[in-house]
């Protein structure tokens, strides 16, 4: 599914990634894992076409992200790669369903064209009920999964998550770090997940943990 080769990544002299080289397989839950700083999000970014490496490459189904073009990559990052942020990134002025229809929309389809499917998510997230309402009327825990809901919208083959529970109390964050699990057993959806979170980390199939640059 996702395939890491030698990547390197520099900010003037600050090398943050030395020589990553990793797998992912469809279906699976991996978690990465390190010291602030270590390029756990660098390394993200780079697996979500949201940065460019220096050197190396990253493969996704079997596509080349460094061989494409920036209006390339927008279009398979649509496509193919689900974003949820430890702060939701909801806008404001939308509904719950507005905003999971987002990317959808982004795609080329009509809001009319989203909604069922959108409704079809929310409804397994169990927010059906709060479709209508606006990101300040729900709660912590519902503005992220209404964010994991806008991820999932458009079937993407990899999830990314940013410390996905990092603003969430611990009842809500072991809510959310079930939630991976029941979606990767419904959709077989695949989510590489960057957290200081013990329990989620060790709940995940395998833990990567990055360190001066390198991955163990």
């Amino acid at each position: 599914m996702i395939k890491v080769e030698h990547l390197y990544k520099s900010y003037g002299s600050l090398e943050v990634l030395k020589d990553i080289n990793l797998t992912v397989a469809e279906g699976e839950v991996v978690s990465i894992v390190g010291a602030s700083g270590a390029g756990k999000t660098t390394l993200l970014q780079i697996m979500g076409t949201l940065d460019r490496p220096d050197k190396g490459s990253v493969t996704i189904k079997g596509t080349s992200l460094t061989s494409l073009s920036d209006k390339e990559l927008s279009r398979f990052r649509n496509r193919h790669i689900g974003f949820v942020f430890q702060f939701h990134n909801l806008l404001p002025e939308f509904t719950a369903l507005e905003n999971v229809c987002m990317p959808a929309m982004i795609a080329g389809r009509s809001l009319e064209e989203a909604k069922p499917e959108a409704m079809t998510i929310l409804e397994f997230l169990n927010l059906a009920d709060r479709a209508s309402h606006k990101p300040s009327q729900l709660s912590g825990g519902e503005q992220q999964r209404v964010a994991v809901a806008r991820a999932l919208v458009n079937h993407p083959a990899v999830v990314l998550a940013d410390e996905p529970s990092g603003n969430l109390d611990s009842a809500h964050a072991k809510e959310l770090h079930e939630l991976f699990f029941q979606l990767r057993d419904k959709y077989n959806q695949t989510f590489v997940i960057v957290t200081h979170n013990m329990e989620l980390s060790g709940m995940s199939d395998r833990q990567i943990t990055i360190k001066d640059g390198r991955n163990f």
